[in-house]
């Protein structure tokens, strides 16, 4: 299953060229990993000269004056939501189901954690370009402390909301308790996962890529060893089903953030974390929020979205909520990859921005955008030639995988222009204008899809939602062009 998985993630990683001839063959996923982080790293190369004035300004380390060579590991959702699916679909599909219905509570408590963490972050780049350590090193102080404030407001609120929740789509008392189960040990641990992401993005911050990728490292593979040994009681352990899921899910991220927490002892940040820096902030935490609240809202709303989608779809068959499910699952291993590179583009953009460094800014944009839109051509392409077995890694429903290979035909068509929105969103959020990459993903994920969605199902059913898709991304790609024109007054033309 690790090979499995991770060479399709590696192999996206590549320029077209190279993915489609790799990702066929039978090379080891480190040594595509190690040439596309050499091609990364060139396309950030900086001189000597202007690599000495920026550590000067604010003693930033090479990582973070090059750009994150690593950034295209995105944590969040690899490492928190999909690495037991798989498995689980091995228990049963209404095990699959459940986990498609809790999906979007699950992704929302995540969007809170991540979308605060992006506010963090921006602002410790932000003030790190601009040479101010001391209101750096308060952000992630005040970030830190809130985030853990957050993951108890979560853990009380999502245990306590699921099983009326649950009943709104479903009336399978078997599905629903499948649910509760599942997302009961999950959100048990929902305030370690937001300490574990408010970490992730103080690393990122200040540029420590490499220490984030090896964090994610820690989280997958005890995960991956966990899931089936908790699942399905191998060797001394009980087969808890699809509670050793959500265990082995909690226990990654426990085991993530004890590295972090290590990391940040044995080898000081350009920031520093201290009770010192507690006292109450009002402007501070307004910057917070005024980039955390859109970044969380941007994450939160495909909670909506598939929420939205999933009574659709439910008044044709219960199939077509699997089919939903999976397709989120799938595309994970698309945009994972893309909406890494954008995470990685963030500290950089803002750290160029804080130092006035416009051209820079529009540079790392453009550079961004191509390498997102090469990684949504292969995604395409992969999904319009093996979509049967795609949908088979889920389901051995016959109906569910031959309507799932149309779902996944359809759909893919916008794959290649959501990759504008998707850069114009991290770049919005990486410059502070949290509220203009709002606009953005309304448009993706509530505006223009839901209305599409709803209407086009009346005249077609299911593939109606399914075309909803490339749609909305093809009308909000020209939405996010002209937002980013007019909010950063030609910086990005």
């Amino acid at each position: 299953m690790w090979i499995f998985l991770v060479r399709p993630f590696f192999a996206t990683q590549l320029p077209i060229a190279v993915v489609v001839r790799r990702f066929f063959m039978s090379a080891p996923p480190i040594q595509i990993f190690q040439k596309y982080r050499h091609l990364q790293m060139f396309l950030f190369e900086r001189s000597f000269y202007e690599r000495h004035i920026y550590e000067r300004k604010a003693g930033l380390s090479a990582d973070h004056v090059h750009g994150p060579a690593n950034g295209h590991f995105d944590a969040r959702k690899f490492s928190v939501q999909y690495r037991g699916q798989f498995l689980v679909a091995q228990i049963s599909e209404n095990a699959m189901t459940a986990l498609s219905l809790v999906f979007p509570v699950q992704n929302f408590a995540n969007a809170i954690a991540i979308g605060f963490g992006i506010g963090i972050s921006s602002q410790i780049a932000i003030c790190l370009g601009a040479g101010n350590r001391e209101t750096a090193s308060k952000a992630a102080t005040h970030g830190l402390a809130l985030s853990g404030l957050h993951g108890v407001i979560l853990t009380i609120g999502c245990i306590l909301v699921m099983p009326g929740f649950l009943a709104l789509f479903t009336g399978d008392t078997d599905v629903i308790d499948l649910g509760i189960r599942y997302s009961t040990i999950v959100f048990l641990f929902a305030t370690i996962n937001t300490l574990n992401l408010a970490y992730e993005k103080i690393f990122q911050g200040v540029g420590k890529m490499k220490i984030t990728m090896i964090g994610l490292l820690v989280g997958c593979v005890s995960n991956i060893i966990l899931d089936p040994l908790l699942i399905f009681g191998l060797g001394p352990f009980p087969a808890l089903g699809i509670e050793g899921a959500a265990l082995a899910t909690g226990l990654g991220q426990v085991f993530n953030l004890v590295f972090y927490l290590i990391v940040y002892k044995i080898k000081p940040l350009q920031v520093q974390l201290s009770r010192s820096h507690l006292h109450p902030d009002m402007a501070l935490a307004a910057r917070l929020y005024s980039v955390g609240i859109p970044g969380a809202l941007n994450l939160a709303l495909p909670s909506v979205l598939v929420s939205a989608l999933n009574g659709l779809l439910a008044a044709y068959s219960q199939s077509y909520v699997v089919i939903l499910g999976i397709y989120y699952k799938l595309q994970t291993f698309l945009y994972l990859p893309a909406s890494g590179i954008v995470q990685g583009m963030r500290p950089v953009i803002g750290y160029n921005y804080g130092a006035g460094e416009h051209k820079r800014v529009k540079k790392i944009y453009y550079v961004t955008l191509c390498m997102s839109g090469v990684i949504m051509l292969v995604g395409t392409i992969i999904c319009l030639t093996v979509p049967g077995q795609l949908i088979g890694m889920f389901t051995t429903n016959p109906q569910t995988i031959a309507a799932g290979k149309t779902a996944l035909r359809i759909i893919c068509a916008g794959f290649l222009i959501s990759s504008v929105s998707v850069t114009a969103c991290g770049a919005l959020e990486g410059l502070g204008r949290g509220t203009a990459s709002l606009i953005v993903s309304l448009c993706r994920y509530l505006i223009i899809i839901l209305p599409a969605a709803f209407i086009l199902s009346h005249f077609f059913g299911a593939v109606g939602v399914w075309n909803a898709f490339w749609i909305a991304e093809a009308l909000t790609a020209g939405v996010s062009l002209l937002i980013s024109k007019r909010v950063i007054g030609g910086i990005i033309p």
